[in-house]
């Protein structure tokens, strides 16, 4: 069976129990804090795990694209690990639950019209204590006792350990599908089935309350069936990837075989290059933080192993035709940006290379040098990454191949006393921290007004201080600012790109200064200062927005959507957008694109910006479906997570977007915009930055001032002469420094002599040591040469004092 049959197999099967087909959600989730990359197909139902929200419906069926780094060193390895997989799920929030997900299970991998597995090959665990998991698979299964193993809470239950261990929280118990293969020495798991009934509080016994509404949460790798079905014993082998490994071997000018030398290479390029293509694709940048940093692990992995083959040109690039031709049944989207994510890695690929070149020699030197103790110390793995720009994994990665160990310890305390002195560490304490967030999600989200009030009645359902949870606050002037969830909000939390909004919370003597607004999810946190009176959760406060920056911010977002519109006039439809951010009358906005604007480019695209702005065009908003928004020609960003009823944004007959920040109702509201600069920010990647409104008015008036000061300044009475005054000036400047060389160098000649006559002469070498007055650094160089070429043998040093510092200059011959 094809994988991609097997993939529409288990979905349609769940449909027929009743499932509500979800497609995957995005692989760099926006709205959650907690995760880097959606690592379980769960991932998007955390919301119906939590009760948090309506619940339209009650259970459902994925196959959800994963990425998790774990697990990175036994990647091509091993026969089962992977950075990115797919994950396929069922799911129940308050409706079926054990029994049904059980017999489920059993049927859809039995059954001759679903898998057909042969029942005598597969085996199950469950938790030691479930004795309900024990007797459906035993009774009624009918599954043989000494082919059900009960496993302790450390094997099989949800978080690991989490009765004795915690955390305090919803967990369950889990049972394992395990499956020989045909000419396997041991069965592979395939399938997890996770009953989450349980609620713990507190320490053990008696701290598993259970849950009014129990769920199901199952995964299986879509991979590792996929490769009992065909007959193979490791994924790599399996329809989807081996064309992946065959096509790195090609890269490298090699023949692949699993048993090869260079095997374990292949499979571990083909593995990267498939998380890459799906994470560049939507919107990362290989890059220093979070999930660009990953993008550039991965890369630089895959680039080190070709490079340890003597591939020491960029190959990677060339790989993502193949990863889109074995995923594009599942994702047609990436079909769509194979050459802009082949452009993004080919830039990085020839960064790396520039790396290895500058930073190789000096490993070699460390390497050599770690030879007696085994091991590289933690401060050169550190100066390798800050000098040299190696990340410690490629450090590892070639402290293997020379039998040497890093010092992970040292290199984690060199890398915080720099942060510690550089202030890079500085938002390490965030009130956005993952356990009090969780924690208040589970209370419910924050109701957003802010698209039609710009004040609002509102309650504290939560204070964060100190990254804990606290019932109240009152410690007025505090230094580091604390976070307030409310129940109801006008205030914009940042997101899409756009800043979060400003002002504040007052009333009942309270008066909080709201600096920011973050957000997790469908929570809403409104971080500031305390400046007077006492917080407490449930009091009753009025929610203000700086209404003068919000129109600002309005403005800059309206006229970033018509930015976009340009650059695709001007450049095309590759230009598609990386990043933005918008802020009070400014923004920023990254696209894909290989080299810089001309100036004729850039005139134009401001042009047509002012031009759709003068036009009046009208600006509307409404909610559509997906995939209705799609068909009326709505741009959907990449990255970005989007529900089944979107917020469409439309300009004129020139802009449809999915987009939700908060925007003008008509164009001509912008006023004016100017690009201020347009640069690189990464291989690959442009940025341009703008003002808008009244920030675009006074940047003219400056200019204007700036040219009648330069006109005053050269006597120009018209702004046009200002260039062939600059010009006259240019060429006296020329002409007067041409004889001033001249007539150092004139007297440069008339000193050297004196110079000779006062040298000493120590063993045959006359020996000058001077120091010089009102010369240049021109003639001091002047004088060494001319000494050093006339009066061989001789060793020189002068000094002289230049612009007020000291300038020495040295010589023999």
């Amino acid at each position: 069976m094809k994988t991609d049959e097997l993939r529409e197999k288990y979905l349609a099967f769940f449909e027929t129990k009743g499932c509500v087909r979800r497609p995957s959600d995005v692989l760099i989730p926006k709205d959650d804090a907690t995760v880097l990359f959606t690592p379980a197909g769960m991932n998007q139902f955390k919301n119906q795990f939590l009760g948090i929200g309506p619940l339209e419906f009650t259970k459902a069926t994925t196959s959800q694209k994963c990425l998790r780094t774990g697990d990175i060193g036994n990647v091509g390895i091993t026969a089962y690990h992977h950075t990115f997989f797919e994950m396929l799920g069922n799911f129940s929030f308050g409706d079926y639950f054990k029994r049904d997900a059980i017999h489920w299970a059993w049927e859809f991998l039995t059954a001759k019209q679903w898998l057909g597995l042969d029942p005598d090959r597969l085996t199950v665990t469950v938790y030691l204590d479930d004795d309900e998991a024990f007797e459906i698979w035993n009774q009624e299964i009918r599954l043989p006792a000494d082919r059900i193993s009960r496993l302790d809470e450390s094997e099989n239950f949800w978080p690991a350990s989490a009765p004795s261990q915690g955390p305090d929280g919803v967990c369950g118990p889990c049972s394992e599908i395990y499956y020989l293969a045909v000419g396997a020495t041991k069965p592979v798991e395939i399938w997890n089935l996770v009953f989450t009934q349980f609620n713990r509080v507190g320490d053990p016994p008696h701290n598993l309350q259970p849950l009014p509404k129990k769920n199901i949460d199952t995964g299986m790798g879509l991979e590792r069936c996929a490769s009992c079905l065909q007959g193979v014993l490791s994924n790599f082998e399996i329809d989807i990837l081996k064309p992946m490994c065959i096509a790195a071997g090609d890269s490298l000018g090699l023949k692949y075989a699993y048993d090869a030398a260079w095997g374990r290479a292949c499979r571990r390029i083909a593995d990267h290059m498939r998380a890459c293509t799906f994470a560049i694709h939507e919107g990362a940048n290989p890059g220093p933080d979070k999930a660009d940093y990953i993008v550039r692990l991965l890369l630089r992995r895959a680039a080190m192993e070709g490079y340890l083959l003597g591939k020491k040109i960029p190959f990677l690039h060339s790989l993502v035709p193949a990863i889109v031709q074995g995923m594009r049944t599942a994702y047609p989207e990436i079909v769509d940006t194979v050459q802009s994510v082949s452009n993004v890695i080919r830039l990085e690929e020839e960064q790396f290379l520039d790396v290895v070149d500058r930073g190789m020699p000096r490993f070699e030197k460390l390497a050599q040098r770690a030879k007696s103790t085994g091991i590289i110390s933690g401060e050169d793995a550190f100066d390798l990454h800050q000098t040299y720009g190696f990340l410690i994994e490629l450090t590892d990665t070639l402290a293997t191949e020379n039998n040497l160990k890093v010092d992970h310890e040292g290199y984690n305390k060199a890398r915080k006393r720099h942060e510690a002195t550089s202030g890079s560490g500085a938002f390490a304490n965030s009130v956005m921290s993952a356990g009090p967030i969780d924690s208040l999600k589970g209370q419910g989200g924050t109701k957003f007004l802010g698209y039609d009030s710009l004040t609002a009645e509102c309650q504290v359902t939560g204070i964060i201080s100190n990254n804990e949870l606290v019932k109240e606050f009152s410690a007025a002037g505090h230094e580091t600012p604390i976070g307030l969830a409310l129940d109801r909000s006008p205030f914009y939390a940042e997101s899409g790109g756009q800043t979060g909004d400003i002002g504040s919370l007052i009333g009942n003597g309270v008066e909080f200064v709201v600096a920011d607004t973050q957000k997790d999810g469908d929570l809403w946190i409104h971080v500031g200062h305390l400046i007077k009176g006492k917080l407490t959760v449930g009091q009753a406060l009025t929610a203000n927005i700086d209404n003068g920056r919000r129109s600002g911010i309005r403005r800059a977002h309206s006229a970033t959507h018509i930015l976009h519109h340009a650059l695709h006039c001007t450049v095309g439809k590759n230009a598609t957008q990386r990043g933005s951010k918008v802020e009070n009358d400014a923004l920023r906005f990254d696209f894909a694109h290989n080299q810089a604007l001309t100036p004729d480019e850039l005139r134009q695209v401001e042009d047509i910006i002012n031009e759709c702005i003068a036009k009046g065009a009208t600006i509307t908003t409404e909610l559509l479906p997906i995939e209705a928004a799609r068909k009326k020609g709505a741009m959907a960003l990449f990255g970005e997570k989007y529900p089944d009823e979107v917020r469409v944004v439309s300009m004129g007959d020139f802009s449809v977007e999915l987009c939700g920040g908060t925007h003008l109702s008509n164009t001509g509201q912008v006023g004016l915009c100017r690009i201020t600069s347009e640069e690189p920010i990464a291989k690959g990647v442009r940025r341009i930055t703008a003002i808008t409104g009244a920030k675009a008015v006074q940047k003219g008036r400056d200019t204007d001032e700036l040219v009648a000061q330069l006109q005053r300044l050269l006597k120009a009475p018209q702004a046009t002469e200002l260039i062939s005054r600059i010009e006259a000036l240019q060429h006296e400047v020329k002409t007067l420094s041409k004889q001033i060389a001249e007539f150092t160098s004139a007297n440069v000649a008339d000193a050297i002599g004196g110079l000779v006559a006062q040298a000493e002469t120590l063993g045959g070498v006359k020996v000058i040591a001077r120091k010089l007055e009102g010369v240049t650094r021109e003639a001091l160089r002047d004088f060494a040469d001319q000494l050093r070429d006339k009066h061989s043998p001789i060793a020189i040093i002068l000094g002289a004092e230049i612009d007020g510092k000291v300038s020495l200059i040295a010589a023999v011959s």
